[in-house]
């Protein structure tokens, strides 16, 4: 079984502005489905697609299953089939032998920046950037599903 252990953070604002950052990439991720136990996602970049299958979090994981799909068929499921969709950037920094994955929201999430990290396992220990503020790992909000039907701007 694929297994996703992660944790998410806020950012210090006026840190993350001072950060060299490399050229981000644009996600449009939809959801297919989307409740407390599961949730089926497509995500569209700007070269590939990604059709994504996630179980209930526990803790800082969750099943996860991630396939390849042709662009194209990517585009068209969120067209066709999407119930609800984000908008993002995603920079990767490198820090400390890990990538932190920092996503830039716009649309509904405007304002939002939010970084992960993936671990091995739940108990890894790593090294925090000055740029991270406040882990809101537990706080289903900040999942991408919620995001997506409870926009940020909306809080």
């Amino acid at each position: 079984m694929g297994l996703e252990i992660e944790r998410k953070f806020l950012l210090h604002q006026e840190r993350w502005e001072q950060v060299e950052k490399p050229q981000g990439e644009p996600f449009l991720q939809g959801y297919l489905m989307s409740d407390v136990n599961k949730t089926i996602r497509v995500r569209v970049t700007s070269s590939k697609a990604y059709l994504t299958i996630k179980g209930k979090v526990e803790g800082f994981s969750v099943p996860e299953y991630e396939y390849e799909i042709p662009k194209q068929e990517g585009e068209e499921l969120l067209l066709q089939f999407a119930i609800s969709k984000i908008e993002k950037v995603r920079y990767k920094i490198a820090f400390a032998k890990k990538t932190w994955e920092i996503d830039v929201f716009s649309g509904e999430n405007e304002g939002l920046i939010v970084a992960e990290i993936e671990l091995e396992n739940e108990t890894e220990t790593f090294e925090i950037p000055d740029f991270i503020a406040q882990e809101v790992t537990g706080d289903a909000r900040y999942y991408n599903a919620n995001l997506a039907i409870m926009p940020f701007k909306n809080w």
